[in-house]
């Protein structure tokens, strides 16, 4: 194997770092927005679960 096919095969890093900073940042929008309809509806229904 050559050292040009080497070097070729190596992938970027900072791509995949962005992509899992992005990653993170969409899971944590996702859970916040969960935990603040589950506390909207626990003040507002007095529970999370039942259906009034």
């Amino acid at each position: 194997m050559s050292p040009e096919a080497q070097i070729r095969s190596t992938k970027p890093a900072a791509m995949s770092n962005l992509y899992t900073a992005l990653l993170a940042v969409a899971f944590g929008i996702v859970l916040a927005t969960a935990a603040f309809v589950a506390v909207k509806c626990y003040f507002i229904y007095e529970t999370l679960f039942k259906i009034p």
